[in-house]
């Protein structure tokens, strides 16, 4: 009993491990669309060999006038070839046929023959649209910030016979080919620029990925940078740094403002001149815009009226009445 409970303890601790320093999963591809049912081309290979049973065992009857075992063995013999050299290939496949070892052709889709033992299908090639999400983990930067970035890329095979012929698994060459490439732009560029120009990061590694996977057959359609995470600290500062910049801003706006005042009230001071009595009605009215929708209280000495005389006082005393509404 001691002793499995030891064996458990370490076989935990063992998966603690693996669970701390587990790494994420690498590049997946995913075919985009349905697959479709293999049964159709099963059920027509099996006909053909049966027809070509029928037609042997009918003609060594013509010859013998019965049946023979030697009849049965040849006809299923040249059943089983002839079922074996017919192929179908869906819309989207391309086979690539070999003869003896040597590149022969592509052949595709539709219903297609190969001479059997002398001909072979090297490769089924699936020509549709493929999505291949991978990313880049704690990756530095040009300014040693690490950083993890995750991108989906969409591209497809053109030339089937590049793809079997140039390289030795394509889906594989290219997913390695953009994790490389996502780590060297990632390299080449600060965390600021990775994290604001994700645009321009998606235009180079297209670029970059369509001259290197060129030659294997397959054409990029685009790369699209999904997530970039930031380390949080690096958050905070950038946060902190953005807040600075608004402020910044902010107060220049309010300087300009002021300056644009300024120049206001100098040009309302030649209109004004030594008036003092439209002076101190430009202040009453400013006073009652500024009161007009809160509800404080100003107190006015009643002396302040007396230096106005006429039209002026008059008016003083409607503002006056305005304020106390």
């Amino acid at each position: 009993m001691g002793r499995n409970r030891k064996a458990s303890e370490a076989a935990a601790q063992v998966a603690g491990q693996g669970r701390r320093f587990s790494v994420k999963p690498e590049a997946q591809t995913e075919v985009v669309g349905e697959r479709a049912s293999g049964i159709g081309v099963v059920v027509f290979t099996a006909a053909l060999f049966l027809v070509g049973l029928a037609a042997c065992l009918a003609a060594g009857f013509a010859l013998q006038g019965k049946v023979t075992l030697e009849a049965i063995v040849v006809g299923a013999v040249v059943a089983a070839l002839l079922a074996a050299s017919c192929h179908i290939a869906q819309q989207w496949e391309r086979v690539v046929v070999l003869r003896l070892g040597k590149l022969d052709r592509v052949s595709g889709p539709g219903l297609f023959w190969t001479w059997p033992v002398v001909e072979s299908n090297a490769m089924r090639v699936d020509t549709r649209l493929r999505a291949t999400t991978f990313g880049a983990e704690e990756t530095l930067t040009a300014d040693l910030v690490p950083l993890d970035v995750n991108a989906v890329l969409f591209w497809h095979v053109w030339d089937a016979k590049a793809a079997c012929t140039e390289v030795g698994d394509f889906t594989a060459a290219v997913e390695l080919s953009a994790q490389t490439a996502l780590r060297d732009a990632i390299g080449r560029a600060s965390a600021a620029e990775v994290a604001i120009r994700r645009d321009q990061l998606d235009r180079e590694l297209k670029g970059v990925l369509e001259e290197k996977v060129a030659p294997w057959g397959v054409s990029i359609l685009s790369v699209e940078v999904r997530d970039i995470l930031l380390p949080r600290e690096l958050q905070d500062v950038m946060s902190l740094e953005a807040q600075a910049e608004q402020r910044k801003k902010a107060r220049i706006i309010l300087i300009e403002a002021e300056q644009d005042v300024f120049e206001m009230l100098n040009e309302m001071e030649g209109l004004y001149g030594d008036n003092e009595a439209a002076m101190h009605l430009r202040t009453m009215h400013l006073l009652n815009e500024s009161l007009r929708e809160g509800k404080g209280t100003v107190v006015i000495p009643s002396a302040f009226a007396e230096g106005f005389n006429g039209d002026a006082a008059d008016v003083l005393k409607e503002s006056l009445k305005k304020v106390r509404l």
